[in-house]
């Protein structure tokens, strides 16, 4: 009994250290997109999310202080425009996350293909 326990805690273990200012849903959705794109607009990103103005912002302010997005705002004619992208920092974060979730995955297949083959 204590080994399934032991095996559980290490399935579990590696989402302790995840970074859980990406893996709020509504910024892992934003770093998502931002991640497979040079740079987007606040609109684009609002239409690619479903997110409100205000959602958005909220959390692209979080994303913004803790350096993973960079936000320049600009006039395109006389209609201001919010472009936002990765910054080297949010992008290299988003690997690392990606790469823990993944590793994360692979421990369930494990675990489970052994738990159907008792």
């Amino acid at each position: 009994m204590a080994k399934k326990k032991a095996d559980s805690d290490d399935i579990i273990e590696p989402l302790g250290d995840i970074d859980k200012v990406i893996h709020e849903p509504a910024r892992l959705m934003i770093m998502s997109v931002l991640y497979v794109v040079e740079s987007a607009d606040f609109v684009f990103l609002r239409n690619q999310t479903g997110l409100t103005n205000g959602n958005l912002s909220s959390h692209l302010n979080k994303l913004e202080s803790v350096g993973y997005v960079e936000v320049e705002k600009k006039f395109k004619g006389k209609k201001p425009q919010t472009i936002l992208k990765l910054s080297v920092q949010g992008r290299e974060a988003f690997e690392v996350y990606r790469k823990k979730m993944e590793d994360y995955r692979k421990k369930m297949d494990q675990a489970l293909t052994g738990l159907s083959e008792k």
